[in-house]
């Protein structure tokens, strides 16, 4: 498995490594992988569609933690020179949300991937904002295909 040091910070290659679309985007940065872990970050906007009152919303936040475990299956499919594929929440077992982000905040999310087998993938994560857990989840993705 292939680990990597530098951000990678370009939207456009970030776009092509997740199925959701723009106004849907909820990660812009993959700032850290390594075989079972990415950190992904993400800048709030005040036109992000999950911001409301100058807060991103809890929703908003768990979108995000599923986009960052997106973002490591599309990096692994992109290091393979596939397409990324589309994946589903499939249950969200445990999901705190501590505080919620203002606009303006780097949200840093990292990914812990503890089974990743046939297309499901059961992950741990956790979410910081000016090094602060401001949201944790457990949560299962699975694989469209």
């Amino acid at each position: 498995m292939i680990n990597f040091t530098e951000e990678i910070t370009d939207k456009n290659f970030i776009g092509k490594l997740i199925p959701q679309k723009a106004p849907f985007v909820m990660v812009d940065k993959l700032l850290h992988f390594e075989e079972n872990k990415v950190v992904a970050g993400f800048s709030i906007s005040e036109e992000n569609i999950f911001t409301q009152n100058k807060k991103f919303t809890a929703p908003g936040l768990i979108e995000h933690m599923a986009q960052s475990v997106a973002l490591y299956t599309g990096y692994q499919y992109h290091l393979k020179d596939e397409e990324a594929p589309i994946g589903y929440i499939g249950a969200i077992k445990k999901a705190e949300i501590f505080k919620l982000p203002e606009v303006g905040a780097e949200l840093k999310t990292t990914v812990k991937i503890l089974h990743d087998i046939m297309g499901v993938t059961l992950v741990n994560v956790e979410t910081e904002c000016d090094g602060k857990v401001i949201a944790s989840s457990e949560m299962k993705t699975v694989l469209a295909n």
